[in-house]
């Protein structure tokens, strides 16, 4: 990471979705999926997926903060997955795929929860109250190789075995990005 990034983490379901939208972007330098706010240190995705470890899947997103601001980083977010959901997005269900926002410093706090309020006083999900945690962050653990730039892999036949999954999950979620951000996708 260079000095002229920012990092956003975010926790939005399946890390393969929410990675493959801010890839999306113009102005995001990278994405990483991996694990954040847990208790176990350097957890296995076996580990966080039997929900014990406290981890959610998450992405850490940097990106420049001249092309994209952090209010657009949250906007992007908070429509590529459901934040009414606990626990869960989609098929994908148990505490690793909660939806949460990791801040990095007060400045991202504040921000993160004037957005909700903002979503919340407008009615942005009808009756159904925005549960994602706003918590500082910590700690961020990488997934392993395998997992990062999961749907570019699957789109270009490298052997994984969940097309189906990255066709009903993942590509609603990127066509959803290129659909309402068309100002900011990159060219």
């Amino acid at each position: 990471m260079t000095r002229d990034t920012e990092t956003a983490t975010l926790a939005g379901g399946c890390f393969w979705c929410t990675e493959a939208a801010f890839k999306e972007l113009d102005g995001v330098r990278e994405v990483t999926s991996g694990y954040a706010g847990g208790h176990v240190e350097d957890p296995t995705y076996e580990e966080v997926c039997s929900g014990e470890t406290g981890h959610a899947e998450v992405v850490r997103v940097e990106y420049d903060p001249d092309a994209l601001s952090y209010e657009d980083v949250l906007q992007v977010f908070f429509t590529v997955h459901d934040p009414t959901q606990l626990n869960r997005q989609g098929p994908d269900v148990g505490t690793q795929y909660r939806s949460a926002v990791f801040y990095h410093d007060d400045e991202q706090r504040e921000a993160v929860e004037r957005f909700i309020d903002e979503l919340e006083a407008e009615g942005a999900y009808d009756e159904n109250e925005i549960v994602t945690e706003v918590e500082p962050f910590e700690e961020f653990y990488e997934a392993d190789e395998y997992h990062q730039d999961y749907y570019e892999k699957v789109k270009a036949g490298q052997g994984n075995t969940n097309q189906r999954y990255c066709q009903m999950q993942v590509e609603p979620k990127v066509e959803k990005v290129r659909e309402k951000f068309k100002d900011k996708v990159k060219a």
